[in-house]
């Protein structure tokens, strides 16, 4: 088995060889599934990753973004399961419950994905999803144009502001950019209040997939791009500051943004509604089809809901919102997942308090 061949049976970064390297070097085990037949079902290509439950001797196993399960797949998986003393196996396929959506894996069987069909797999709904059930997915074939008139007035207004207040988007894939990365990071999740991966886990995902400078139409390799969005103030000796930070993925035909920080300074000058934009012209410029902005609330969300303003920067751009068929665990040990559950339940009301 080889990166190359790997990564052309499956369609989503978090299933590709690369990324399988870089949780290697976070210590987390990482088991593959590769079927070399050519009528092999789709479902018997993953990549499965393996993590302890601490201070026991027991694992989770994780399979984020593959394809749709298959009874093959859970025979596999239960076997996995119990070599590697797993609790249960968290499945969260990237299959569109929307079987008109050619952008994304479908299957005639994606419309008989009901409550039967997951109980036949002994599967049922995950105790705690680690990704949300949608996303918004924006077509990059479109022109500039097209996807200007598309988009939410406010959203084209805001991109004009920061346009005026001279804010300048770049890539820039050097150390020194990534640390502002790192540090705008921190200063995001303690102003907002929530939980993101440690230093360590962000330097070692950029040291393994950033890219290397050189143009390439060969996106079958995962790569890491990081765009700045950086302001000078126009007032006397002003110095110029870095107010946005993203990381975007390329693997296939997609763009992908998993990960962003912004500062709290010079909000006015509206940096994000630009990184924003200027990410989907890089993303056409790359030749690339999808825009896949990577998480998003249901149809009506609440705007109580602490991600209500995320979700509504994002819908602001125009993209079609995705709802996929959900998380699911594959139950090894039922008295030990029962216990998880409950300590878990309790490990979050504890995070809340604090």
């Amino acid at each position: 088995m080889n990166a190359k061949d790997f990564n052309k049976k499956v369609d989503h970064p978090l299933q590709s060889w690369q990324w399988g390297e870089f949780r290697e070097k976070t210590a987390v085990k990482v088991i593959r599934g590769l079927s070399t037949e050519a009528s092999a079902k789709e479902g018997e290509n993953f990549q499965l990753t393996i993590h302890k439950v601490p201070y026991t001797n027991f694992n989770i196993g994780y399979l984020p973004k593959g394809n749709l399960p298959d009874k093959s797949l859970i025979s596999k998986l239960k076997e996995i399961g119990k070599e590697n003393k797993c609790i249960f196996i968290q499945l969260e396929p990237a299959v569109s419950t929307f079987t008109s959506q050619e952008s994304l894996r479908n299957t005639s069987e994606v419309a008989e994905w009901t409550p039967l069909r997951w109980k036949n797999l002994n599967l049922r709904p995950a105790a705690h999803p680690l990704f949300t059930k949608y996303t918004f997915v924006l077509d990059l074939t479109r022109s500039e144009e097209e996807l200007l008139k598309n988009m939410h007035s406010k959203t084209r207004y805001n991109i004009k502001v920061a346009q005026k207040h001279g804010v300048e988007i770049v890539e820039d894939n050097s150390d020194k950019a990534f640390k502002e990365y790192l540090k705008l990071t921190q200063e995001t999740t303690k102003r907002q209040n929530f939980y993101a991966h440690t230093r360590k886990y962000h330097e070692l995902m950029w040291e393994t997939l950033r890219a290397n400078g050189k143009q390439t139409t060969d996106y079958s390799k995962l790569t890491a791009h990081l765009l700045l969005a950086n302001y000078k103030p126009k007032s006397v000796g002003g110095r110029p500051e870095t107010l946005a930070a993203w990381i975007l993925f390329t693997f296939k035909d997609t763009l992908y943004y998993p990960y962003g920080a912004s500062s709290d300074k010079y909000r006015e000058t509206m940096a994000s509604n630009l990184i924003m934009w200027e990410a989907i012209k890089f993303g056409k410029k790359l030749g690339l089809k999808k825009f896949d902005m990577w998480g998003a609330l249901g149809e009506n969300p609440d705007p109580k809901d602490s991600w209500y303003g995320f979700h509504k920067f994002k819908q602001g751009y125009g993209a079609e919102l995705v709802e996929f068929i959900g998380s699911y665990d594959l139950v090894i040990n039922p008295v030990l997942y029962n216990l998880y559950k409950l300590a878990d339940k309790i490990r979050w009301l504890i995070l809340r308090l604090k």
